[in-house]
This record gives C-alpha cells, structure tokens and sequence, in this order.
C-alpha cells in the first residue's frame, strides 16, 4: 500500500506531502489545480518518463518520494529477489531530478531507473487517462491473459522465451551462412592462410614488452659500454684520482689514528663498509659489461621478431589473448566449413529439434490461455454488467498463428458488442472512448482479484460517463477498494462521494507565482467540495442539501 508521497519543486509544485489511507481515497479539484501533476509525479517515482522542463522554475532539482508498506509474503519474496532488503515492512522509493541526470533510489540504494520498474510492478498498478487506448492493440490483449494466467504457465513462458532466442538465432545462422562451393573453397583458403601465420608466429604472453626492452638495450650498447667504462674509470680503477683509490688511502689513514680514539675507529669501520659497497659495486658493473653484445646478428633478431609480433597483433587483436580468441573463431569455423554438409545437417537437426521443443510448450501456452480466458471472460463480463453494460457480450478469441512468435503460436484479441443485434467485435471498432474506460476498469478490478498489486491508481477514469454509469463506476471502485487501496483522481461528485478519504488539490497564487497543494479534508469541507462538483459556478441550500445526501446514500451503501 502506498503510505506517503512527497513531492517537491515539480512543475507548479513546490511542496506537498500527502498520507494516503485504506480503501478509496480520491482526489478532486478544478481543472488546472494541478492533479494529473499528482498522478504523474508517482509514475516519474517508479520508473517512469520524465517530462522536459519538469523541474520548477527557480530550482536545481525536483524530488519525488513513495513510501510503500509491503503487505504480503509474495510481495516480500518478489522484492528480496530483486536484492532489496526490507525494513519494517517498508520501501522507500525516490527519484531526483536534476538538469544533468537522474538518481533513483531504493531505501538509499542507488538503483537504474528499471529496478524502480520492477519493483513497483508488484506494488502499484497506474492507469494513466490514456491507457485505455492499449485496449485497441491485440498485444495488450494477450498481456491481460497472460497476467491473470501466469500461475497456471508454470515457468513454460520462461521455457518458451529461452528456445525462442536460439530458435531465431539457428534460423539466422541457417538463412545468413548458405554459402556457394566457390565461396566456401575460397574462405577455407583464406582462412587457413591466417591461421597458419598465427600459429607459425607463435606469439606469447607479454613477449613484445619483453622484446621492445631488449630491443632498447641492444640499440643502444655502445652508449652503454661507454658510459660503463667512464663509470668504472671513476670509481673502480687503479687510477690515482678514482674512488676506491681515495677510499684506500682514507683507510690507511684511519689505520693509523683509530688507535688512539675508539670514536674514530667506529668512523673506520663505516668507511670499510663503504669500501666494500663500491668493491662490490665495480664487480658487478664488470660483469654487466662484459656481457653487453655491442655487435653481433641479435639486435637483428630482435627487431624482426618485434615487427612480427606486432603485425600478428595489428591484424588479429590488440592483446595476445585477442589474438587466441580469434585464432580459436577460424579453427570453429574452419572446421564448419571443411565439414559443410555435416554442419548444415547438423544445424537442421537442431532446428527441427528445438522446433518440436516449441511447438510443445507453444501448445501447453495455448491449453492454459484457453482454458483462462474463458474464466475471464464470463468474471469480465460480469464485471461489465456492474459498470451499467447490461446487454453486452464479450469474448477472447484465441486465433492459431501460423509461425512462431516471441509469445507462442497465439493470437488474442478481445471481442465485444455493447448493444442488443449488434455483430461482436473488436474493441477497437465498437467500443466509444467513455467505454473504453469502463472495460479497462472492468479488467483492472478482475485482474485486482488475482494478483498480489496492493494499490491501484485511476487518473480520470470516469471521463465521457455520468449519471446512472458514473454511479456504477463509483460503486465498481468502491468494491475493489474492500481489498485494495484505490487512489482515484475524479470530476465525478458519484466517485467523490464514495470516498474513505477525501483529497483536495487546489492552486494558490501569491502574485508572483502559482503552487498547487493538496490537503485531506473531512465533514463540511468534504460536502462542501461535493456541492462545488454538483452545483458549479453557484452552489445553492439546495446544491449542499443534495451533496449531504449523496454523501449519506454513498455512506449506506458502503455499510450494506
């Protein structure tokens, strides 16, 4: 159930705070207070578009907050599923909007804007004022069957989903790789061209680092033999002016004296340790020169060996790792291809297996759409009749397809005739806009029995009804609101009257600025915003006297 939403700094919004209740709670207010902003600030929260320029003007950003209870085990189990931990039975959802991006939220955790999607698809239901146009297209017909029969598929829809991509992927495979001899000798040509110049090149982890390192030593011997040498010549030879020369004579010098103080002698014996270092540092230099290569054929090995290594990785892969992964595509292939006729048997073998995988569970799909609908059907049109629909007829025809599609081998189409003599039809064609509505209310209140959605938001789902229909659609929504909590968006004084919690939605003007608020009003107030519905531009004794009584009658009729 949806216990709080806050909003702030969205369109003509600066802030409102609303606590929801159980049942019915409807919103009303004069055209342009502000209301389908209301609506459409909980479809932002959960996922949905964000309008251009939606932020206020004046502001950084625009806030929208939803404050959920979470109701039932399967309610619970569906969201942990999703890896959201739930505290006190709570979720809090919010979006912010700022003019860079946007930062969706999950009790604080920083979500994509499709985990607020799958969250909300099991704790709120939004019909927005146009969505009872899905009901001219025949996906949205197949949805609504499958939404109230998705216990009874029994995870064959997900069976089905994962054998229809490798269905269509071996279909693409068999339409895409029908090769002629001439091309298939031509690409088993080239392609062991390329795999023997892999192969031959041997290429190795790391190896051109390794190379371009060597490469740099051996290119660059002699000015490193030279430097060597004027090194050694500094601090390792028998030259009167180098270091172990000095180091020597201070030696023998400490010799002498280190007798006769024994903080000298300890200065003595850190200059011998120096002495060693640097005996120690002239051997190793030695050493390192004399195994420099200043001539020789291995500066030239090493730079063919570096060009070939990075011609195999210019052609084949940036990385050595890339360049296997490709050698391994061409051997596959290769292979494919060397065995044309075996692998295209094969590919049909698989086909025609995962065909026959298809038609099964395409099959078991139909049995159990078939057998759904026409539960739904009759509970639809019983849910018709209530809605002031007294002589309709309404089917779910199931037509056969002749290929496979990503939803079976189905076709569902809802067919109605609203009136007496009249041929059954698509809704499309026979259904008005103001009956439209009421079928769409209809299938919501049927599907509100079956699954475990808690709320239900109507955006002016009364629009092109009144009188005797608007009460039946007040008293419809009223029933549904027993077991569900039902927020209602409505210009209707029979809707509003049924209310279990009253909304107002009005606009202030300060002069320099327009808001919109909203506050929960009660007693006189909620007869009073009754009356206006009722009476318009003057509201008489009579008009109030009027809405006191719809009110009671709405009250009795709650009760019985």
């Amino acid at each position: 159930m949806l216990l709080n939403l806050h909003v702030k700094n969205l369109a003509i919004i600066d802030e409102i705070e609303v606590d929801f209740s159980e049942g019915m709670n409807v919103l009303t207010g004069e055209t342009g207070a502000g209301k389908s902003i209301i609506i459409g600030s909980v479809d932002i929260a959960i996922g949905g578009k964000v309008p251009k320029d939606i932020i206020r003007k004046g502001s950084e950003y625009a806030l929208v907050e939803l404050a959920f209870s979470v109701d039932t085990p399967e309610q619970h189990e569906y969201l942990e599923q999703l890896g959201l931990t739930i505290e006190d039975d709570e979720i809090l959802v919010s979006r912010k909007i700022t003019k860079g991006r946007t930062i969706n939220r999950i009790n604080g955790q920083s979500v994509p804007a499709s985990a607020l999607r799958e969250a909300a698809a099991i704790l709120i239901d939004v019909h927005g004022q146009n969505e009872q146009q899905s009901l001219l297209y025949k996906a949205k017909h197949m949805e609504i069957v499958d939404r109230y029969a998705k216990d009874k598929m029994a995870g064959a829809y997900e069976e089905y989903s994962k054998c229809y991509a490798k269905y269509r992927e071996l279909i693409s495979m068999r339409d895409n790789e029908n090769v002629s001899e001439e091309e298939r000798l031509r690409e088993i040509s080239f392609m062991q061209y390329e795999l023997e110049e892999i192969e031959n090149a041997a290429v190795v982890h790391g190896e051109e680092d390794n190379l371009s390192e060597e490469y740099r030593v051996l290119a660059n011997a002699s000015s490193i033999a030279l430097g060597l040498g004027e090194l050694y010549s500094m601090t390792g030879s028998s030259q009167s002016q180098s270091v172990s020369e000095y180091l020597s004579q201070s030696i023998r010098i400490f010799s002498k004296i280190s007798d006769y103080d024994k903080n000298v002698a300890q200065l003595a014996e850190q200059l011998s340790q120096i002495d060693s270092l640097v005996y120690d540092f002239n051997r190793d230099m030695l050493s390192y020169m004399d195994g420099i290569e200043v001539e020789g054929d291995r500066l030239d090995k090493v730079e063919k060996r570096l060009d070939l290594v990075r011609k195999i990785k210019s052609k084949y892969g940036a990385t050595t790792a890339d360049v296997n992964a490709y050698a391994d595509k061409l051997r596959a292939k290769l292979k494919k291809y060397e065995e044309y006729e075996e692998y295209k048997e094969n590919l049909a073998g698989e086909i025609e297996e995962c065909t026959e995988k298809l038609t099964k569970l395409a099959g078991k799909m139909t049995k159990v759409r078939t057998e759904c609908s026409k539960i739904l059907k009759e509970k639809i049109t019983d849910a018709l009749i209530d809605l002031n629909f007294l002589q309709v007829q309404f089917e779910i025809e199931n037509r056969q397809l002749s290929e496979f599609s990503p939803k079976g081998l189905d076709e569902i189409e809802f067919m109605i005739s609203t009136n007496p003599g009249e041929d059954l039809k698509p809704i499309g064609q026979a259904a008005s806009g103001g009956e439209l509505s009421r079928i769409m209310l209809a299938v919501k209140a049927v599907l509100a029995e079956h699954d475990e959605i808690s709320t239900l938001i109507f955006d002016e789902i009364d629009s092109g009804i009144s009188g005797r229909t608007a009460q039946k659609v007040a008293e419809k929504m009223s029933i549904i609101a027993r077991s569900h909590q039902v927020i209602c968006i409505s210009h209707l004084a029979q809707i509003a009257a049924m209310t279990d919690a009253h909304y107002l939605i009005e606009k202030t003007n300060d002069g320099q600025r327009t808001s919109t608020i909203i506050r929960k009003i009660e007693g006189e107030d909620s007869v009073s915003e009754l009356a206006r519905i009722l009476g318009g531009a003057e509201i008489t004794d009579s008009v109030i006297n009027s809405a006191k009584e719809m009110k009671k009658l709405a009250d009795d009729l709650k009760k019985a």
